[in-house]
């Protein structure tokens, strides 16, 4: 069981450490909203990973064979949605460059608001779904089960690799969270708003090349 949580770590690093977009969503959260709301987003996003390890270790190599023909529809998708992230984003361009309060909130009414009651969850159902909608976290992961026959086929081994992924996971988009809060507190409100406007550039650079490879 060790064995198999241990391979639930490294898939779960495995897919968080490459820096994507979901990646640079959450440290774009941290920076221009602080750590409570990336970490909420972080915790989307493993919780997507935990769900994909789930059922990559329950169904194996038949889910490739159910995803293959949805390989088109979902890269459609992503673009899609990657576009419309990131003209929202650059939207809140504005709000990111003004200064903040004492205590490090955004002075701008809309934030305020944003932070009250219940935005938490609402960053969190987000992220779940616009990291639902990766086109490379569910192949990684089916990819990745036909590899772990040294880990048992029991219902215990693959627990513990489905959790060993979540927690894994967990704790680098934490970490991801709190660089982007730390960045929220130190930088001037014109480098806020250059980051928000890189962290969006690098976006629809990645729905472009997705783009760019359906077309190819």
């Amino acid at each position: 069981m060790i064995t198999a949580f241990g391979a639930g770590v490294a898939a779960g690093l495995g897919i968080a450490i490459p820096v994507g977009a979901i990646a640079l969503l959450i440290v774009e959260t941290g920076v221009r909203r602080g750590f409570r709301l990336a970490a909420a987003a972080g915790a989307g996003a493993a919780t997507v990973d935990g769900i994909y390890a789930a059922v990559a270790a329950a169904f194996g190599t038949a889910l490739a064979a159910v995803l293959a023909p949805l390989e088109t529809p979902l890269r459609v998708a992503a673009v899609v949605v990657l576009v419309a992230i990131a003209a929202h984003g650059l939207r809140g361009v504005r709000a990111a460059s003004r200064p903040l309060a004492a205590d490090g909130v955004q002075v701008p009414p809309d934030v305020e608001v944003a932070e009250r009651g219940g935005s938490a969850i609402r960053t969190y159902g987000v992220f779940v779904a616009i990291t639902l909608l990766n086109p490379v976290t569910v192949t990684y992961f089916a990819a990745l089960i036909l590899g772990l026959g040294s880990t048992g086929a029991g219902l215990a081994e693959k627990a513990a690799f489905v959790a060993g992924a979540f927690v894994a996971s967990l704790a680098w988009q934490t970490l991801l969270a709190a660089v982007g809060a730390f960045l929220h507190r130190r930088l001037s409100p014109g480098l806020r708003a250059g980051v928000v406007i890189l962290g969006n550039a690098i976006i629809l650079a990645f729905a472009v090349a997705i783009g760019a490879a359906l077309l190819a």
